[in-house]
């Protein structure tokens, strides 16, 4: 069963219709049909026609997981159910040609988020929504008739529709990693245009501390890599979860350079960074000594959440990834 080439004896033919999800997964497939009827996607009778077959092909073959297996006497696995959701929705999204976008504001190098209404002070101190977005490199979101009052915040690194480029300062867009349409300022948008192909797809699972990649060569969606990863955790003032939701892989780095917590210091490196929203990257074994050699493998991967907000791997699958996901059309989904 978790040999090369191996089609995935799940079988999994998942239409978005014609199956009942699991109480664990009626959050997340709700959540995503509300998502499929903001956008437009299509009707139900389309839906019905999407399937999902997944073949185990991997491309990168160390440190591989099975499907299912034990850390500290408890059972761990690969959670197919709701990674073949992901891609349901992942080919649901691309029935109909849009202009594509990615909200952006890492270091708040676009400016400031405003301040909205009725924000609360999180278990950091910092600035966030009532749905606990910070303020921090997060982007402001409007309702579409208002350009005074913004009202919640947009994770740097959702994926938007872009429908209006308004005259001024605005644009409309519509939310793929969010619901709903909103006005939010020109600069905070990245707009990637109206041809990408979303055929790589990286779920990282913070409940079960695994990474798995997958590729769409039609008529498969390809397991190329299933591995142990790190996640954030809760540990305030500087440590913070992995947040979960859909995400652009937006940039890379070969070493992502870090300070030591609460000083100005340098801290190490990361190997092979691949970011996909506000400081979090996908990255290899921090190295804690910016002079020394790469690290391969640290025996903490894929045991509890100890990370600052990144996904740790091993450094050689961060560079199968470095190499693999082309930036701008690699998707992230951060499951729970």
């Amino acid at each position: 069963m978790h040999q090369r080439n191996l089609i995935v004896l799940l079988s999994i033919l998942w239409a978005l219709t014609g199956c009942v999800p699991s109480k664990q997964e009626e959050t997340a497939y709700d959540k995503m049909r509300s998502l499929l009827d903001s956008l437009e996607v299509s009707t139900i009778d389309s839906l019905e026609f999407i399937t999902i077959q997944l073949k185990k092909d991997l491309l990168y073959d160390k440190y591989t997981l099975e499907d299912q297996y034990e850390y500290q006497n408890k059972e761990r696995r690969f959670q197919w159910d709701k990674i073949v959701n992901r891609l349901t929705y992942t080919e649901a999204i691309q029935l109909k040609k849009r202009t594509w976008g990615v909200l952006r504001n890492y270091r708040n190098g676009n400016g400031e988020a405003v301040v909205v209404p009725n924000f609360v002070r999180n278990a950091y101190g910092r600035v966030s929504d009532t749905l606990g977005v910070e303020r921090y490199q997060s982007v402001p979101l409007y309702l579409p008739e208002d350009t005074t009052t913004a009202i919640r915040y947009g994770r740097d690194g959702w994926i938007v529709e872009v429908i209006d480029t308004l005259q001024g300062d605005f644009v409309i867009v519509k939310g793929v990693s969010l619901e709903d349409t909103w006005k939010t300022p020109k600069r905070y948008v990245k707009t990637l245009g109206d041809t990408l192909v979303f055929n790589h797809v990286i779920v990282i699972d913070v409940t079960h501390q695994n990474i798995t990649t997958l590729e769409k060569q039609s008529p498969y969606w390809y397991i190329r890599s299933m591995n142990p990863a790190t996640t954030g955790r809760h540990r305030p003032p500087y440590a913070q979860e992995t947040p979960t939701g859909l995400y652009l892989l937006q940039e890379k780095k070969i070493k992502m350079y870090y300070l030591k917590d609460g000083t100005t210091a340098l801290g190490g490196f990361a190997p092979y960074a691949s970011r996909f929203t506000n400081g979090a990257y996908i990255h290899g074994v921090p190295v804690a000594h910016p002079g020394r050699s790469i690290i391969e493998y640290s025996y903490s991967l894929g045991t509890t959440p100890r990370s600052h907000m990144c996904v740790r791997n091993v450094s050689s699958h961060a560079q199968f990834i470095y190499d693999w996901g082309p930036t701008n059309e690699t998707l992230i989904y951060v499951i729970d």
